[in-house]
């Protein structure tokens, strides 16, 4: 299993990101089983629109990154019936070998200043989930096909 954040220009301050990025994807192909995927611009646009954070560092941007890999790794921590480990995730969620790379998406992204006054209902969080602008990867699902889903909820909802 992977978690790999993938460079932007908008974040990133060295040239050989790209490349160095590109040169991995062959790593990843061959050596893991499950690929997590992170857009740093996809995380920086999260931030300076649904977090409201005018000028993301990358403590913002790791903050996302440690949260979503928390909710991934949920099943790991705690224990139930109901809780799948991840290599049950690779056998439903990988239809072929070479294709194991997952978008994720965290819920629910709150500002500061709405933290503490905003209701969570299921129908938003489920919503926000869904919502293009809160993945966690730049891309929009509604482009292509979903050939597979998982949701991970903990905690409860009204």
């Amino acid at each position: 299993m992977s978690f790999s954040v993938y460079p932007s220009p908008k974040v990133s301050d060295v040239v050989v990101e790209p490349y160095n990025a590109l040169l991995s994807m062959h790593q990843l192909i061959e050596n893991t089983d499950e690929s997590f995927c992170f857009d740093n611009e996809a995380l920086y646009r999260i931030c300076t629109e649904t977090l409201l954070i005018k000028t993301p560092n990358y403590s913002d941007l790791n903050g996302l990154v440690c949260n979503t890999m928390a909710g991934i790794t949920t099943s790991l921590r705690f224990p139930g019936q109901l809780n799948a480990d991840l290599r049950k995730l690779a056998v439903n969620m990988v239809p072929f070998p070479r294709l194991h790379f997952f978008v994720s998406s965290y819920s629910p992204l709150l500002s500061e200043a709405n933290k503490n006054f905003r209701a969570h209902r299921v129908h938003d969080l489920i919503t926000q989930l869904f919502d293009p602008k809160c993945m966690m990867t730049d891309c929009n699902p509604n482009f292509g096909g979903i050939s597979q889903l998982r949701v991970c909820s903990v905690g409860r909802c009204q």
